[in-house]
């Protein structure tokens, strides 16, 4: 899962693709699905970007060789890690016939964080990175749909950040977790505005319910199931 582009998982007719990215090995992933044309012979089918960290070309790259349609960057979280590679994705696949920007999805309580380098950590690496956005404003219990395959519900997921959200697709069994929840590990929650009761509640009631067989992306290290996470991991345990 550490090598650019690998196929991280093919559920149903949903694609994971994953791109570790950057001087954090931050995870990014492109999500499609065998029906995300909207129609067979469909020439560009459509995709959503899921994080955006440093150094996105390979991401850009890919969609372009597939020749993909971005429909929607969504931001698991808003720390630096996770937004660096917003403002080059967004003037990538941007429309610029139509002049419409790819729209970038946040959870309500970072929408600012996206402006404020303080807020979104990258102060604290003596640089000042903002991304563009927010364009559409998520607050958890959404459902979203790509294409026409099982929905994604969006659960809000706070703890490592207060506006942590996972994706879930009940039926092809995956969640793309962010930094909430790691193969043998949990988020950090040293951070300002991170709360480690908070990530533990989040894990235990929004994570630990979802079906053993569920196979979580995190935002950093390789995949895992929600059954092997609440058996081994040392934190949270089940």
């Amino acid at each position: 899962m550490n090598d650019q582009g690998n196929n991280a998982g093919k559920n149903e007719q949903i694609q994971v693709e994953c791109f570790t990215l950057g001087p954090f090995e931050t995870n990014c992933y492109v999500i499609t699905t065998g029906n995300s044309a909207g129609g067979a012979g469909q020439t560009h089918p459509d995709c959503w970007i899921v994080d955006a960290s440093f150094e996105p070309a390979p991401i850009i790259d890919f969609i372009a060789k597939h020749k993909l349609h971005p429909t929607a960057l969504i931001l698991t979280h808003a720390h630096v890690d996770h937004i660096a590679g917003a403002t080059e994705l967004v003037a990538a696949f941007s429309n610029h016939t139509t002049h419409s920007p790819l729209p970038v999805w946040v959870h309500e309580a970072e929408a600012v964080w996206l402006n404020d380098p303080v807020l979104n950590l990258s102060a604290l690496g003596g640089i000042a990175v903002t991304s563009p956005g927010p364009d559409r404003i998520l607050m958890g219990g959404e459902t979203l749909q790509l294409g026409s395959e099982t929905p994604w519900d969006v659960l809000h997921t706070p703890g490592h950040s207060p506006g942590g959200i996972t994706l879930y697709n009940p039926g092809a069994g995956l969640a793309l977790v962010g930094d909430t929840l790691f193969a043998g590990s949990v988020g950090r929650s040293d951070f300002p505005g991170s709360d480690q009761g908070t990530l533990f509640e989040s894990i235990r009631t929004k994570l630990y319910t979802l079906p053993e067989a569920t196979r979580i992306y995190p935002g950093h290290g390789p995949a895992s199931t929600i059954g092997r996470e609440r058996k081994h991991n040392p934190y949270v345990r089940g």
